[in-house]
């Protein structure tokens, strides 16, 4: 199944999702005179996938709810990611996002900060746009907790991220920790809020969200593939090692290779001004031969297995989107696979 196809099934109807987007544009604002609103709207320019939104229009469809309700859910989804990629592409120092510039390159890096934190704020703004008289304030004051509590992980698990690169911290686990509350969380937040909406209880919602935690799991893994293998829209293969970023691929290779441990590190500490195209060909060659492509695909394979979790039988409806999602995660791997040593040519 190709990336268009498994795309379309999370989300049937386009009108749904353009929605969500006017709903954004609405409360981002159209005055000329708001840098914030112009800054967002310079972000928000550049598309993306909508991945998030479309998780929770078609969550909510799976689970009995009208997708129109759940627009305004979808679009904090949203409107906390993108809040999450401009703080991002501030700290990791990316100038490039979905192939424009990113917010700080244009507006520096002060202004972004206030972008990224205003789009936060939008989020439970927009939460708060859900009907109340279809579904009762009980309904929203859950969702404010959980979009309170998902804010809060997606947080936690950057710094914990910024932490390992600080430290040049290799260890699989802490990885995995920081991967799971920056990334998972959010491919989380979309299925707990509509099972919020359609009447489960909060400990119950959040345990139907768990699989597609996982999934965000091994989008992180994926994301941290394409962008050494791939073209992800950031100017040039090897954006990770350029900022210095401890990604799956480095700390699966530490773990087989622990003689490289000093090559990595060197290797990490250069900064975008000492990392030549040579250098990149050379890591995407050694995490070839060296096992660690292989050992990631894996484990991307192993979470695959999560649209099978029995959970998911409480809402069969959920079954079809967490392998809609599956598939458009795995869609930007084709070609990859146990020959993978075979990729690395450029």
């Amino acid at each position: 199944m190709n990336l268009q196809t498994a795309w379309k099934r999370l989300t049937a109807d386009a009108s749904d999702l353009d929605a969500v987007r006017d709903l954004m544009r609405q409360l981002v604002g159209q005055d000329p005179t708001d840098i914030c609103a112009e800054m967002a709207s310079a972000h928000l320019v550049g598309g993306g996938k909508y991945l998030r939104a479309s998780l929770a229009l078609g969550a909510a469809a799976a689970l009995g709810v009208e997708p129109r309700h759940a627009v305004p859910w979808a679009a904090a989804c949203e409107l906390m990611h993108n809040a999450s990629l401009i703080h991002d592409d501030l700290q990791d120092g990316d100038e490039v996002r979905r192939d424009r510039p990113a917010v700080w390159r244009t507006y520096g890096k002060e202004q972004a900060v206030n972008a990224g934190d205003m789009m936060l704020m939008l989020s439970v703004r927009a939460v708060f746009q859900t009907d109340v008289a279809q579904f009762g304030p009980a309904v929203v004051a859950d969702l404010a907790a959980c979009i309170a509590r998902r804010g809060d992980e997606t947080a936690r698990g950057q710094a914990r991220e910024m932490q390992l690169r600080a430290r040049r911290d290799f260890d699989r686990e802490r990885y995995l920790e920081a991967a799971r509350g920056k990334t998972a969380g959010l491919f989380g937040l979309p299925v707990e809020g509509a099972a919020i909406l359609a009447g489960f209880s909060a400990e119950e919602a959040v345990a139907l969200a768990k699989p597609f935690e996982a999934l965000g799991l091994l989008y992180q893994l994926q994301d941290d593939v394409i962008d050494l293998y791939r073209d992800k829209g950031r100017g040039a293969p090897g954006a990770d090692l350029r900022e210095g970023k401890v990604s799956a691929l480095v700390v699966w290779h530490a773990a087989q290779h622990p003689e490289d441990d000093g090559w990595l590190h060197a290797l990490l500490t250069r900064g975008r001004a000492g990392i030549t195209p040579d250098d990149v060909v050379e890591a995407s060659e050694r995490f070839a031969t060296g096992g660690a492509l292989v050992g990631v695909l894996a484990a991307i394979d192993a979470l695959a297995a999560a649209v099978d979790d029995p959970v998911l039988g409480r809402a069969p409806g959920l079954v079809a989107a967490a392998s809609s999602l599956r598939d458009v995660f795995l869609a930007p791997l084709a070609g990859l696979g146990p020959d993978a040593r075979a990729v690395v040519s450029r």
